[in-house]
């Protein structure tokens, strides 16, 4: 059993000085501590996610953002990488399959029940366990539900924005996502189409006078969404900043939004709702930990 006090643990969570949380913190890379995933797992209070420091994996990211705007404070834990590691010939992930079951970024073990690896069953425990007086990410109206759950899936699920951005081009990470050059030719495609539903649906929530995806107040869907529009977009550095770990992926990134369909795809809705929602509910700039630069 781990053991820790509120001074160790306040050194490790994302939570400000006065240990309120939802607001912007005094949260920054240079401090955060990331503890090991074996500690995470036998930890028995709290809510630990994992992270690659210095890099916004998108899914942990978006979790990230999800519970910073539920004010839930957050212990960060690493995630081993792909691979097999060069000293032991071990899978570096098999470790966390044992405790999971599954390899992919992010885990999110909350207090003793069991670990969470996919968005929808994180929201849901992000909803649950969230403050009495944080926004309500899940809508209570069943139709307004109906279409958050939805655009999220458009993004998020298989064969969604990013899984199709995945397997643009080939690799390890787009080859577990069932890479193949047809697959691959028709992924901008695929993109675009999200794209251009997301975009009508903002012009149509602005004529009914709204700035989000759904209703009149933020949804997971604008979290979600905004966080993943990162994906396609040049983002800048007062929203996520360049580290040593992720200046790759921020161009990676750039350059999915300069493929042809997808460039004609986005539009400056897009960007504007990115930036507002980024910026109004969630901590900006990011705090990734790992080396800024």
């Amino acid at each position: 059993m781990v053991s820790l006090d509120r001074r160790r643990l306040s050194a490790f969570t994302d939570v400000d000085k006065s240990g309120r949380l939802g607001e912007k913190s005094e949260m920054n890379s240079e401090s955060l501590i990331f503890v090991s995933l074996d500690e995470a797992a036998a930890m028995k209070e709290g809510t630990r996610v994992t992270f690659i420091p210095g890099l916004q994996a998108l899914y942990s990211e978006a979790l990230k953002n999800i519970c910073y705007v539920k004010g839930i404070p957050l212990i960060r834990a690493l995630h081993p990488m792909m691979g097999v590691d060069k000293e032991t010939g071990e899978d570096r992930q098999a470790r966390l399959y044992e405790l999971t079951s599954q390899t992919s970024l992010p885990t999110m073990f909350h207090d003793e029940e069991r670990p969470r690896n996919v968005w929808i069953e994180q929201l849901a425990l992000a909803e649950r366990i969230g403050r009495a007086d944080a926004p309500k990410l899940i809508p209570d109206d069943v139709g307004s539900r109906v279409d958050m759950f939805g655009l999220c899936a458009v993004v998020l699920g298989e064969d969604g924005l990013v899984w199709n951005m995945r397997i643009m081009n080939d690799g390890p990470l787009s080859r577990k996502y069932g890479y193949s050059e047809a697959a691959s030719a028709e992924a901008p495609r695929k993109i675009a189409e999200v794209l251009t539903l997301l975009d009508a649906r903002l012009q149509d929530q602005e004529a009914s006078g709204s700035r989000y995806l759904v209703g009149h107040a933020v949804t997971a869907a604008d979290i979600y969404w905004a966080t993943m529009s990162m994906g396609v977009t040049a983002t800048p550095p007062d929203i996520m900043p360049v580290t040593q770990q992720n200046q790759g992926m921020l161009k990676f990134f750039a350059a999915n939004g300069q493929v042809p369909e997808i460039a004609a795809a986005l539009s400056p809705r897009i960007e504007a709702h990115q930036h507002y929602i980024l910026k109004t509910y969630c901590e900006t700039p990011a705090v990734l930990g790992g080396n800024p630069l």
